[in-house]
């Protein structure tokens, strides 16, 4: 069933893995968009693949953007005055209101324009932003008191407000946004004073700060520029948002300028009110789709900076003589799922004899290396290690391709016809196209005659969380994540998100009531115990069969200093630990 619009328990679909990982939240559909609690994100792609056709094509997304700008930033350098950096981006950006937006360029350009609660680290660990030091939390993980930081200041002179924060929080239930599922934890949001803002949960949740990592909007400002409605149910909506095309935020960089599909164009806040100021006095983003055509653009010294580097292009910027890749695995998972609601794959024997039928280790070998790495459950390595989770019994769990016992499991199953042709579900992406493609080549060998569709990002959110056997048999598709189990397991894997994130439709009540125990506890331990408890039976009953982490890929120019890739954030252009300069 498709979700209601007005469901609260809905997640923006940055974290839906469509065009890479979170920017300016935690979690989120890996390459549609990223982030605090889970989502799915798009990582750019390889193409727009709008078409509904076979999967076989190549479809390059290349639009009509060339990147290549209107000739008159010139990069220089004048010490402080930093020049003008060119970062190329695999999309073109919709919107910078991050209480709205949801998609990954956007939200890359935003989160220099808006400076969070929290931010991230060096690593995964949280840091004060507006706020002014770590939250004090009460009452076993379900009160958070956060006292803001009095120096922050908007770009329009105005100081950040407790007010501020509680309707960047509020806004997104409060106006019925895709984003309203990152707080539907959060009973209220009190203003204690001035400088001080209170949460409290419905439920002990110590994944709480994961979903603070938000970014504040000037309410006054913000509230003056959009406009509001109802939907046919008489709930608010917003219908017009000057606000997210003339953004004002607390962060270094100010919006100058957006000419959708050739460039949007930000300048140092000079009175910025924190340490450090950006070296870099001005960043052009460009959006430039087709992959190769990207890389060309750095390579003629067109850009500085490129994102999402295709697999096959990884050699050709690591011989570049003026660049280098700069990666970092992000935190994601990539993955084959099943339609568990109906048809032949909601037998448990039919999606073990799949995965007897295709190699997921090859195909990652092949599709995805350098691009990405092989994962063998629903956590990322940043995780496994961090919780100490058992990665070597869960990879051991996984079958050796073998084409005999997959056609015997198959042939024996009286839930598959003979003449069965199961549907396989693809956005528009390459890398996950071809995993789609290795299966069904692998259930071709074994006698049965797989069809593999990749559709454009619309129709295939709408597809795969309908249950619907005549639409999709197995679809592929990503998540951003934060540093936290929750993010993944809550949103893919959880009862509350079926047909919403979650497109499996399985069901089983032990590892849905471990996901909830692991959701609403503080206790690590407790936690630690519930996931292994709910991943277990996951790797037993494959809903998912996991295939890789998406690394955060750059190709950088050597005029380039001190640009820092970063797990959960991408990367980073000015932080306490790095400022971008370029020579």
């Amino acid at each position: 069933m498709a979700h209601d619009s007005s469901d609260p328990n809905r997640v923006t679909r940055r974290r839906l893995l469509r065009g890479t990982a979170g920017s300016i939240v935690a979690v989120g559909l890996a390459g549609c968009g990223s982030d605090p609690g889970g989502q799915t994100a798009t990582e750019g792609g390889d193409g727009d693949g709008s078409g509904d056709g076979d999967g076989s094509g190549d479809g390059d997304g290349s639009g009509d953007g060339d990147g290549s700008g209107d000739g008159d930033s010139m990069t220089t350098t004048s010490g402080m005055g930093g020049g003008t950096l060119r970062f190329a981006q695999a999309k073109s950006p919709i919107e910078f209101d991050p209480i709205v937006l949801n998609d990954v360029p956007s939200g890359e350009i935003a989160g220099l324009i808006f400076d969070p609660l929290y931010d991230y680290g060096e690593g995964t660990d949280l840091v004060p932003q507006v706020a002014a030091e770590l939250p004090e939390v009460e009452q076993n993980a379900q009160r958070w008191i956060v006292p803001l930081n009095s120096d922050a200041t908007f770009q329009n002179g105005d100081q950040v407000t407790a007010e501020d924060v509680k309707h960047s929080f509020v806004a997104p239930v409060e106006e019925n946004t895709e984003n309203a599922g990152e707080f539907n934890m959060v009973d209220e949001v009190t203003i204690v004073d001035e400088e001080t803002v209170q949460f409290d949960l419905a439920f002990p949740f110590g994944a709480f700060k994961q979903y603070i990592t938000w970014p504040i909007v000037p309410k006054d400002v913000r509230t003056d520029q959009v406009t509001y409605g109802e939907d046919d149910e008489g709930n608010k909506i917003v219908e017009e948002n000057e606000f997210a095309q003339n953004p004002i935020g607390a962060g270094p960089f100010k919006f100058v300028e957006w000419e959708e599909g050739n460039y949007t164009r930000l300048e140092r806040w000079d009175d910025y009110w924190d340490d450090p100021l950006p070296n870099l006095a001005e960043i052009e983003f460009r959006p430039v789709e087709e992959p190769t055509t990207r890389t060309t653009t750095l390579r003629n010294d067109e850009n500085d900076i490129i994102k999402d580097i295709p697999p096959d292009s990884f050699p050709t910027v690591e011989n570049m003589s003026n660049a280098s890749v700069a990666e970092e695995p992000g935190v994601t998972y990539f993955y084959l799922a099943f339609n568990c609601n109906e048809g032949p794959t909601a037998d448990p024997e039919v999606r073990e004899a799949i995965d007897y039928a295709f190699s997921m280790d090859n195909a990652v070998e092949r599709f995805v290396n350098p691009a990405g790495i092989r994962q063998y459950s629903p956590m990322p390595q940043t995780l496994v290690e961090d919780w100490n989770f058992p990665i070597d019994e869960w990879q051991s769990a996984h079958n050796e391709r073998d084409i005999d016992q997959a056609k015997a499991m198959l042939d024996d199953n009286d839930n598959v016809p003979d003449d069965w042709s199961p549907t396989i579900i693809v956005p528009p992406d390459d890398k996950r196209e071809q995993i789609g493609v290795s299966v069904s080549n692998g259930l071709g060998e074994a006698g049965y005659d797989a069809t593999v569709q990749r559709f454009d990002w619309g129709p295939f959110l709408n597809k795969y969380v309908s249950g619907d056997p005549s639409e999709y048999n197995m679809f592929t598709l990503g998540w951003a994540g934060s540093p936290d189990p929750d993010t993944f397991m809550y949103f893919l894997f959880s009862h509350e998100q079926i047909g919403v994130t979650n497109g499996t439709f399985f069901e089983d009540e032990e590892m849905n009531d471990a996901i909830m125990t692991g959701r609403q506890s503080n206790d690590r331990e407790t936690r630690r115990e519930a996931y292994l408890t709910a991943i277990n039976i996951i790797m037993n009953q494959k809903p998912h069969l996991p295939s890789y982490n998406l690394k955060n890929s750059f190709g950088v120019s050597n005029k380039v200093q001190d640009f820092q890739t970063h797990p959960v954030d991408q990367f980073k252009i000015v932080s306490d630990f790095n400022n971008v300069s370029i020579q």
